[in-house]
């Protein structure tokens, strides 16, 4: 299955992809099911009410990483890519005011958020962590459809249909370059002379033209960075009641006041790699727009450490974005083909693990690494990141995930470093590495995965 870069970074709203993004999307296909629905079954009764279960990860969490919120929004037509925050703020009041939502199409239909939200508490369903089931019923209250969707990270939806049957390569565009694990995409930099970044390039102009996808890849990047300009701007307390304080603002201040004073270590750099990552991820705590790298709650890796090469790497270049992001987006796409970026499906390996290694290839590439040395850097990366947990505090994005965003991006720095010391031959091949965390995600504990039922999620002291 080819994933474009589009698919791997997503312009969408915190504070999660799988929890906000997904479900508000899988809302809006249901909607469109019911439109369908409605025009090709004879006699079909008048829609009157809808209801959605939330399962798995997406019910523990759900209130933490505004999941019901998204629902609603969903089936109002709100869509990640074009949030207006105040508007929705506006419908969530009238909705929740008049126990109804208006649909163009299908008339007004029944919906009280606090009983027709359903959080199921029980046993997950089996194909995936993040699931949730819409229900529509008739004027006899009869069940007219219902549809289970599953949010399996970075934005990605996908029915029980879409993950029981086997995919087909055939059914996507077909790309010069198919690589679907890392030896391929070695194989085929070697016997073709490209990059990583060219091989990726060439597979996205089978879709799009060429001033297309550099129009496309610039709006990524400047959503990117208006979010982590955003962050450095904005002090205050993030929502949610762990009253936690936004610092990137108070950071990069110190950070500018002690900037040519020669007041500062050597290692300070690590703190712009920090704020960077911080600004972003406080930006998607606070239900801000991001861009999914791959996911929300990693959202902060990938900018940061394209930010801090902009701005701190001599010689570094506005025209080499490009090369970056492609980059980076061929190595996300090797992982969710062959693992997950789901934090719900395999734990923070997953989503910061896999952002720091996108970032490091990234990086590795715009500083002249060979195809071997970018895939040893994106292996360097996610190695170090295997066996990571996903526990949020209260299921909110924000503690520990706020920070790891920038200890993350910090690794990515170093690993692209490292691997650019060597000649690209290593031990463990990307692959390896990639399945490894497949299988350490299939054998962590529930408890570990999004749950928010154990780890620092349930030994955060009460003051």
């Amino acid at each position: 299955m080819f994933l474009s870069i589009f698919d791997i970074f997503k312009v969408g709203v915190g504070p999660s992809s799988s929890h906000t993004m997904g479900p508000m999307l899988a809302a809006s296909r249901f909607l469109t099911l019911l439109v369908e629905g409605r025009e090709t079954i004879p006699g079909a009764g008048t829609l009157t009410r809808l209801d959605c279960r939330l399962h798995g990860s997406l019910a523990f969490t759900g209130k933490g990483h505004a999941t019901d919120r998204a629902v609603i929004l969903g089936l109002a037509g709100f869509r990640p890519d074009s949030f207006d925050m105040a508007r929705a703020e506006e419908m969530l009041h009238t909705i929740g005011q008049s126990g109804r939502i208006a649909h163009a199409e299908l008339g007004d239909l029944g919906f009280r958020p606090d009983e027709d939200v359903i959080f199921d508490y029980g046993p997950a369903l089996p194909l995936h962590a993040n699931a949730l089931t819409f229900s529509a019923y008739d004027e006899r209250d009869a069940l007219f459809a219902r549809e289970t969707y599953y949010s399996t990270g970075g934005g990605f939806v996908q029915t029980e249909r879409d993950l029981s049957e086997p995919q087909d390569d055939a059914t996507g565009p077909q790309t010069p370059y198919p690589f679907r694990t890392g030896a391929e995409m070695l194989e085929m930099a070697k016997g073709s002379g490209l990059s990583i970044a060219e091989m990726k390039r060439q597979n996205e102009l089978v879709s799009h033209s060429a001033p297309k996808l550099d129009t496309r890849i610039s709006t990524v990047w400047d959503v990117m960075n208006r979010s982590i300009e955003r962050g450095l701007a904005t002090d205050g307390i993030l929502p949610g009641g762990l009253n936690v304080k936004r610092r990137a603002k108070g950071i990069h201040d110190a950070l500018e006041r002690e900037r040519g004073q020669n007041l500062s270590a050597p290692h300070q750099i690590n703190d712009w790699i920090s704020v960077y990552a911080i600004a972003v991820n406080e930006e998607n705590a606070a239900g801000g727009q991001v861009v999914t790298a791959p996911t929300n709650g990693a959202a902060g890796v990938v900018p940061a450490t394209l930010r801090y090469y902009l701005d701190h790497v001599p010689g570094a270049s506005s025209s080499r974005i490009g090369t970056f992001l492609l980059t980076a987006a061929a190595i996300g796409g090797l992982i969710k083909t062959n693992a997950s970026i789901s934090g719900a499906e395999v734990g923070c390996q997953g989503e910061v693990g896999s952002a720091s290694a996108m970032a490091a290839a990234g990086l590795c590439a715009v500083l002249n690494g060979t195809p071997e040395q970018i895939e040893n850097a994106a292996e360097i990366a996610l190695e170090h990141h295997l066996g990571m947990t996903c526990d949020p505090i209260r299921g909110l994005v924000q503690a520990p995930c706020i920070e790891r965003n920038g200890l993350g991006a910090i690794k990515a720095v170093s690993a692209a470093s490292l691997a650019l010391r060597g000649t690209g031959q290593h031990l463990i091949p990307l692959d390896a590495c990639i399945e490894t965390m497949r299988q350490t995600g299939r054998d962590m504990d529930e408890k570990y995965k999004e749950t928010s039922l154990g780890g620092l999620a349930v030994n955060l002291p009460e003051c």
